[in-house]
């Protein structure tokens, strides 16, 4: 497993590599609806899936770029309800912070907290000096996270053959 550089701690999170060991994780993650209509459908269906998923995925970005998505993990419980990290897309001039998390993780201020420290390590350690963040062109709360986070909304632009909002944070 290539060695993402980086766990983060919050008061309630640790925020780490993600490893094969989550595998059951992910493909309840990358099932729920949600997950599926407002980022996409990854077609991960099986353990096997999604160990191919963290080899190809986060696995790859940590060994080429030094960050990636992480697991988000509760203090208190253990488990794993999320995922939030920085993304590098050969398409966006700048990394993209990424998140989503377990419907059951909702409303507890999980994803601002997650992406609080990750945009902090990234503006720190990183030294970048602004991070973006896309969402559907209808995805409310993931929209609202992003203004806590400070983010402001910028333009519209074409992901794929779809269009999404990009939102830009400037760190510096």
């Amino acid at each position: 497993m290539p060695v993402m550089p980086v766990v983060l701690q919050t008061p309630r999170l640790t925020l780490r590599a993600l490893t094969l060991a989550d595998a059951p994780f992910i493909v309840e993650q990358l099932n729920e609806r949600s997950f599926i209509e407002f980022i996409a459908d990854r077609g991960v269906r099986t353990v096997a899936d999604a160990e191919k998923y963290v080899r190809d995925g986060p696995w790859a970005m940590y060994a080429a770029h030094g960050l990636g998505l992480l697991a988000v993990e509760e203090k208190s419980s253990g488990l794993v309800v999320g995922m939030c990290g920085l993304l590098h897309r050969p398409a966006f001039p700048w990394r993209d912070l990424g998140y989503s998390l377990l419907p059951r993780a909702w409303g507890k201020g999980y994803a601002v907290e997650a992406g609080r420290a990750v945009l902090g390590w990234g503006r720190d350690a990183l030294r970048l000096p602004t991070v973006i963040a896309i969402t559907s062109l209808v995805n409310p709360k993931s929209i609202a996270v992003l203004e806590r986070l400070g983010f402001t909304f910028e333009k519209l632009v074409a992901l794929g053959n779809e269009q999404v909002r990009q939102f830009v944070l400037p760190l510096r």
